[in-house]
């Protein structure tokens, strides 16, 4: 049987008040965009609504410039919205409550789309109980009241932050924060991102990073890593953002795909970005292999967009997966995939700086305030409460071992290279 689904797309946009070198940024109300439409076949195809274009408002997405005729898909949902659909767990989770064995990716967004990453929602025009069934357990029912669609394999639920405490979202709220969970493979999991994530805002102290904290949720028994949503306001607005996967059209699954210049090349060639961006990303990904995060792929860099310009939002999702055997990079450096973390030479992050279109001054300056802040970041995870001893002993050894394997060698090579 073939089925004939859609759904209507809306865009909402607020300002950024801490990007105070945007300029003005226009708020926009509610706006209908247009129609996501699943087709016969696995054809997809996405419409702006007419009233939409005559508005003034910006395209929902990088890769869906306006234009009265529709986007085609023939194989899945287009890029943009096949990021928005839920991972891992909750993909699992969101499956099992509509009683299904396998979902479509389409099916998925329909029924929880409505709370999504950045400004878009997803509204079923005809809602229907589509052989959803009744939870029977307290994340389950978290999942079935919030209908939110977030990326990430770990367990996961969308968040209501109220008063000083935080609860699962319900259907038609906003969330304001993320919690993660343990995973059932690493209970560490999320003192890890806990822990990594203090040393990250140590090593790049003006940067923007993510907040978060540990932290109880009600209703449930298990402790969780909360998370400040970065696209949202403080009174709970939406931020339009993007992945980098989106960004340059790559499907959620091929988000190991790519390369880190792949990402410098999108801000050098956009109109309205800023150059200095490049450093600053360049400098995220030494710290983030610095501290063992392998998995930076290209679903954990993104950017707002904004009047100005698209701009970097806040590092996140920062875990020192090495400790768990993901021993390879994610991304690509200099055309080679799945470097070892361990074969990383002082001469492979001078020439990703070199890709980046960075001159050895600058390579120069990124490892050494690196070396200037890695004390801070020792500190910072060896004053937490967070997490065993053990663990923050297994993140510093890997740490240091790496500092004293390649970067603190950076400078000596660019040193004989002049």
């Amino acid at each position: 049987m073939l089925y004939h689904f859609k759904a209507v797309v809306r865009l909402v946009n607020y300002p950024l008040p801490w990007l105070t070198y945007c300029g003005d940024i226009s708020i926009y109300k509610d706006h209908f965009a247009g129609t996501l439409r699943q087709e016969p076949g696995d054809r997809t195809s996405f419409t702006y609504h007419d009233s939409y274009l005559s508005s003034g408002q910006p395209s929902i997405a990088h890769t869906l410039p306006l234009q009265a005729a529709p986007f085609l898909s023939e194989s899945g949902l287009p890029p943009f919205f096949d990021n928005l659909v839920a991972e891992g767990w909750l993909e699992e989770a969101q499956t099992r409550l509509l009683a299904k064995r396998r979902a479509s990716r389409f099916e998925l967004l329909l029924a929880f789309g409505q709370d999504c990453a950045g400004a878009v929602s997803m509204i079923d025009p005809e809602p229907q109980e589509r052989g959803i069934i009744k939870p029977d357990n307290p994340m389950d029912m978290a999942v079935m009241a919030g209908r939110a669609s977030l990326s990430g394999i770990q367990p996961k639920l969308a968040l209501i932050k109220q008063d000083r405490t935080f609860r699962p979202a319900r259907a038609r709220e906003l969330s304001t924060h993320i919690g993660k969970f343990p995973s059932p493979r690493h209970e560490d999991l999320t003192a890890n991102e806990c822990l990594t994530t203090m040393a990250l805002k140590a090593l790049l102290p003006d940067d923007k990073i993510v907040d978060l904290h540990m932290g109880t949720i009600e209703g449930l028994t298990e402790q969780a890593l909360i998370i400040t949503r970065f696209d949202r306001t403080a009174d709970g607005q939406r931020i339009h953002f993007e992945e980098f996967n989106q960004l340059l059209g790559y499907p959620s699954d091929a988000k190991y795909g790519g390369s880190h210049t792949s990402m410098a090349d999108f801000i050098r060639e956009t109109p309205g970005c800023l150059p200095a961006e490049i450093y600053r990303l360049y400098l995220r990904i030494l710290a983030g292999l610095l501290l063992g995060n392998t998995d930076m792929h290209l679903k954990n860099f993104a950017m707002f967009h904004t009047d100005a310009g698209m701009r970097l939002s806040p590092a996140y999702d920062a875990v020192s997966a090495a400790l768990y055997g993901d021993k390879t990079i994610a991304l690509s450096i200099g055309g080679t995939p799945n470097i070892p973390i361990g074969n990383l030479k002082p001469q492979t992050l001078i020439h990703l700086g070199q890709e980046f279109g960075l001159s050895t001054d600058a390579v120069a300056m990124a490892a050494g305030q690196l070396e200037r802040r890695r004390q801070a970041a020792r500190e910072a995870m060896a004053k937490s409460k967070i997490g065993s001893q053990s663990l923050k002993d297994e993140i510093l050894t890997h740490m240091d071992r790496r500092w004293n394997g390649t970067f603190a060698l950076i400078g000596k090579t660019l040193s004989k290279k002049r």
